[in-house]
């Protein structure tokens, strides 16, 4: 009995240290437990926040993607509408091509029906030219007129009654009558060669308008004096060649006009 009591104090003193080296063990694990947990809870703070930024970048990316998308499809609508807008020129400029030498061959026929009807007089007396899309027919002072004097002559009258029989054909021509003469100050019943060359602009649309029904409204008369001469006037032949009479024959240009929006 005394031997058991003799061991009973090294037993308990073994207990204690054996419970007090686990109690340390397991608050020692229990740390490192609580360690791991809070390193764990760290990194799902970090991955938390990670996602939270990646969040944001993907809806970044989404704005700009639906931004991206509106542009392309703002910029394909634009690009419709240049196209439209380019074919409709182009289909502009080919009507007023097809216009223009519409223009050119009515031009050209004109004068070749102008020339024949007043083949009978000479260079001298009269041209027929074609410029700048119009048809120019010249006459001389000679042909037409007296010196000083605004009267159209008998044959001055002829060559006006077959160039009126043309116009009369061709009903889509505006006629412009310019009267001009050479730098010699007038004397007598005109004030001065403004008022010479427009008396005698006047005169001719008297006779194609009165004598030969040339439609009044197509016609119109002005007078230049010596302010646009054809040839110096410093010679008896170039005052001679700026004396004249020119009747001016243009298409009318309504559709060309229509496509230009004037």
């Amino acid at each position: 009995m005394k031997k058991y009591l003799f061991y009973l104090p090294i037993i308990f003193l073994f207990s204690g240290c054996v419970a007090k080296r686990l109690l340390t063990q397991s608050q020692l694990e229990a740390a490192g437990l609580r360690a791991d947990s809070t390193q764990l809870a760290n990194q799902i703070s970090k991955l938390n926040s990670d996602m939270a930024d990646l969040n944001k970048k993907i809806n970044n990316l989404s704005n700009q993607n639906s931004q991206l998308g509106q542009q392309t499809a703002t910029q394909q609508t634009q690009l419709s509408e240049s196209e439209k807008t380019l074919q409709q020129q182009q289909q502009k400029l080919q009507q007023l091509q097809a216009l223009l030498a519409q223009q050119k061959n009515q031009t050209e026929q004109l004068k070749n029906k102008m020339s024949e009807a007043l083949k009978g007089f000479n260079s001298n007396e009269l041209t027929v030219v074609q410029k700048n899309g119009k048809v120019y027919v010249s006459l001389s002072e000679n042909l037409l007129f007296p010196s000083g004097s605004a009267v159209v002559n008998p044959k001055g009258v002829d060559a006006l009654s077959k160039l009126a029989a043309v116009l009369n054909l061709n009903n889509d021509v505006a006629v412009n009558i310019e009267g001009h003469t050479d730098s010699i100050p007038i004397r007598g019943k005109f004030k001065d060669n403004w008022d010479l060359s427009t008396a005698r602009a006047n005169s001719i649309v008297r006779i194609l308008v009165d004598n030969y029904r040339v439609d009044p409204v197509r016609v119109i008369a002005s007078g230049h004096a010596f302010f646009d001469p054809l040839d110096t006037n410093s010679t008896p032949e170039g005052r001679a060649k700026n004396r004249r009479t020119e009747i001016i024959l243009s298409p009318k240009l309504d559709e060309m006009y229509r496509l230009l929006g004037m």
